[in-house]
């Protein structure tokens, strides 16, 4: 059973670590407005697709692990100060929103998300294999355990990281 949980933790600290690595790298280079140049007025730019990726892993992981978000628990909203509510993560904005997102200084977006990352590897180490079957979602068939909802918290943001390398690459193009 402990090499299970190992096995476990390796994978996700390995998915997420590429994550972790490809942060840094969509960012490195660019000006905050090559970080918030849109393809058009309906596409999303890096910047909030970085910071997007890092909030619903910051509340997600939070979440899981009882623990109040570094978004809002270490004033990494006040550190952004977005046109936003402070809860908002990016779920349901629309184009006028994404608009509206504003950077000054890259550099935040690469140390939110090394923060992020370095929380979900400490929450990772904690848990046990009853923790990663805990069911924490009964309104799915079959319902979510924690495991499933790692498992969809790296997926979203390896697809939100490769949304950002692809608009960089348009955006170098330009």
């Amino acid at each position: 059973m402990s090499d299970d949980i190992d096995l476990t933790r390796d994978l996700l600290r390995d998915g997420f670590g590429r994550v972790a690595e490809g942060v840094p790298a969509v960012v490195d280079g660019l000006s905050p407005d090559q970080l918030l140049w849109r393809p058009d007025a309906d596409a999303n730019h890096i910047a909030w697709l970085v910071w997007h990726l890092g909030r619903q892993q910051d509340g997600q992981v939070s979440h899981l692990a009882g623990r109040r978000s570094l978004w809002t628990g270490d004033d990494w909203v006040g550190r952004f100060a977005l046109p936003y509510d402070r809860s908002a993560s990016g779920y349901g904005m629309s184009s006028d929103d994404v608009g509206r997102f504003t950077l000054d200084e890259p550099q935040l977006l690469v140390d939110y998300y090394a923060a992020v990352h370095a929380m979900t590897t400490d929450v990772l180490e904690q848990l046990t294999p009853d923790d990663l079957r805990e069911v924490i979602d009964t309104s799915w068939d079959p319902p979510v355990t924690a495991m499933a909802r790692l498992v969809s918290i790296l997926e979203d943001a390896t697809k939100h990281l490769g949304q950002a390398e692809y608009v960089r690459g348009l955006a170098e193009r330009r």
